[in-house]
């Protein structure tokens, strides 16, 4: 039998940064770096510097969870600054493998949020340490002590151990910089050192992938024993592959300090480090000694809820604008993103030009898509869907989730009339001020668009987050659009004497000198039904036409519409094209004729 030799690496703690989206992880982060010395004094310093993705610094979100390190009294502090928002939970879970404790991070006023609890949940399952940070404690409404109380329920009803229900509270303020240096002691002295099988061989299981375009695919994890050197030979295995054994030699190694990589010549147990040397490496490999390849057990990702197909692009448009259009360059794409984000499913379909595509969400699949078209790729997508299943009686079970919705008290009514029309089961009312925060039981599919209906029925002041709730009976059917569509007749350029017409079946999605197709979407009709209309239909000629007649046409501004607002929008038999230039919403089948024939009508 073989014997472990535990031992603790106690000049390294590592931690994983976990909260509520916009709670201000980043932030948090951002100011560790500065008031450790990682930045020159005279160096300016961008905020939420973690988030380097374009993406995020747009939305501001963390979509990818990344690692930093800071030196904090001659202790290395790896920090691993993940993401808030459901949609990403499989780049929190396996970032939690890589850490011996967490920071749960909480907003002052709003307290613990849906996220809150299943990012909180994943750490307690992996029995991790846990420091409260109380953030933006400077806030003129901040609620310290109820907020204190509201944890604590939350830990309770997680089924806390009485260590994870003692877990150490630190208020700090992020934005000010206030408390960082107390937080920083208490992580050293809380968070506990690195274990590892000192007589053990070399061990890392990968958390995390990225490509570098110079030393090719690099691995990131945790080394639990042993240690490793550049040249040197491992092996790649796999917990749930028993096959897999591919042997390889490490051409490069990395730790990081600060924001940066550092070359490395051996490891050292108990850091996080970045190995290079396999193409193939994927999250939840592990690397093994030659001469022990021994896989390590990798945490079961939350399978995915949501379903699209993504297909070439076929309108009459394509490959005008995109640089990457054939099935050969999506299917590539689409593999590639599925083996670093466990949490994508992606298959081939019956057709070559199709596939299948399941995400943890709306979210989840609407960033990759624009990712994708900012690479230069054009393709068109489908409706999303939920993905429903049977239980072992045939049962049909749908997904549903949690949603806490911040509006001011005014706009109730509203809300719950919509939460009911949506199956929506309400949980609990708290008032905050002059505002409710209620929480719903509601089924996925329900909250397909409805994101955009709160923010008009609230004048842009309700905010909803919503968290997975698992699978429960099919609740019934939820009516998905209330309004049909304005489809363009023919193929040519919009005009202000066609959208003058137009516009008074409904509201126009396009302004005049726009390009459009026939089958393309140009507005919505809110009498519920699909309507061609000719809005590049220019006026007849005649001698008795004035010169000024076409200035007194006004028009209606266009509704200009987000991707996901498109996704959100687009019925079963529709499409959003997506291009480097362009979003565009369209028919499946463009021809109108066709169409009618294909719902047993005729053409008038």
């Amino acid at each position: 039998m073989i014997q472990l030799k535990i031992m603790q690496n106690n000049m390294i703690r590592n931690v994983a940064v976990i909260a509520h989206v916009d709670h201000g992880k980043t932030s948090l982060v951002n100011e560790f770096l500065k008031q450790t010395g990682t930045f020159r004094e005279n160096q300016f310093v961008a905020d939420r510097l973690m988030d380097s993705n374009a993406l995020e610094k747009e939305r501001g979100i963390t979509i990818l969870a990344k690692n930093c390190s800071v030196n904090h009294k001659g202790i290395k502090i790896n920090i691993v600054d993940t993401p808030g928002h459901a949609d990403f939970g499989g780049e929190v879970e396996r970032s939690l493998k890589m850490v011996d404790g967490v920071l749960l991070i909480i907003d002052a006023y709003e307290g613990p949020m849906p996220q809150t609890r299943f990012v909180l949940e994943k750490a307690l399952q992996l029995n991790h340490k846990v420091i409260v940070v109380i953030n933006k404690i400077d806030r003129p409404d901040a609620r310290i002590a109820e907020v204190q109380d509201e944890v604590l329920g939350l830990l309770m009803d997680l089924d806390a151990t009485e260590e994870q229900l003692d877990s150490p509270f630190v208020c700090v303020s992020a934005r000010m910089g206030t408390n960082i240096v107390e937080l920083l002691d208490k992580i050293i002295a809380y968070i506990p050192a690195p274990e590892c099988d000192g007589a053990g061989t070399f061990q890392m299981l990968v958390g995390a992938t990225e490509h570098n375009e110079y030393v090719g695919k690099i691995a990131v994890g945790k080394v639990t024993s042993g240690e490793a050197a550049v040249n040197g030979q491992v092996v790649r295995v796999n917990y749930h592959d028993t096959k897999m054994k591919e042997t390889f030699k490490i051409t490069q190694l990395f730790q990081f300090i600060g924001m940066n990589k550092v070359a490395l010549e051996k490891t050292q147990m108990g850091d996080i480090v970045c190995i290079s040397g396999c193409a193939d490496i994927s999250v939840g490999d592990t690397v093994s000694a030659v001469s022990n390849p021994v896989a390590l057990p990798f945490i079961k990702i939350s399978e995915p809820s949501v379903e699209m197909t993504f297909m070439v692009n076929d309108s009459p448009f394509a490959g005008k604008e995109g640089k990457f259009v054939t099935s050969r360059h999506l299917r590539e794409r689409l593999y590639k993103e599925a083996d670093k984000d466990l949490s994508l499913k992606v298959s081939d379909t019956d057709s070559t030009e199709k596939f299948r595509v399941c995400g943890r969400g709306e979210m989840h699949l609407s960033i990759l898509i624009e990712n994708m078209r900012r690479e230069g790729f054009e393709f068109a997508v489908s409706q999303p869907k939920v993905m429903f299943k049977r239980d072992e009686n045939g049962k049909v079970l749908e997904p549903i989730d949690k949603a806490v919705i911040d509006v001011p008290e005014i706009n109730m009514g509203s809300v719950m009339e919509r939460m009911g029309s949506r199956r929506g089961e309400l949980l609990q009312m708290t008032p905050h001020g002059s505002r409710m925060k209620l929480e719903f039981l509601v089924p996925s599919r329900g909250l397909f668009g409805y994101k955009s209906e709160l923010l008009t029925d609230t004048k842009g002041e309700g905010i909803i987050n919503t968290v997975g709730g698992g699978y429960v009976p099919y609740k019934g059917d939820i009516m998905r659009r209330k309004v049909g569509s304005l489809i363009a007749f023919e193929t040519g350029e919009s005009n202000a004497y066609g959208l003058y017409n137009a516009q008074e079946r409904g509201s126009l999605f396009i302004g005049a000198g726009v390009q459009v197709y026939m089958g393309m979407l140009v507005g919505s009709n809110p009498a519920g039904d699909d309507l061609p209309v000719n809005v590049c239909k220019k006026k007849a000629l005649s001698n008795m036409r004035s010169t000024s007649s076409d200035e007194a046409l006004r028009l209606v501004p266009p509704i200009q519409f987000t991707l996901e607002e498109c996704l959100e929008f687009i019925g079963e038999d529709e499409l959003v094209e997506v291009t480097p230039k362009n979003v565009r919403m369209r028919k499946m089948e463009l021809d109108h004729s066709k169409r009618l024939r294909a719902r047993g009508k005729t053409s008038s």
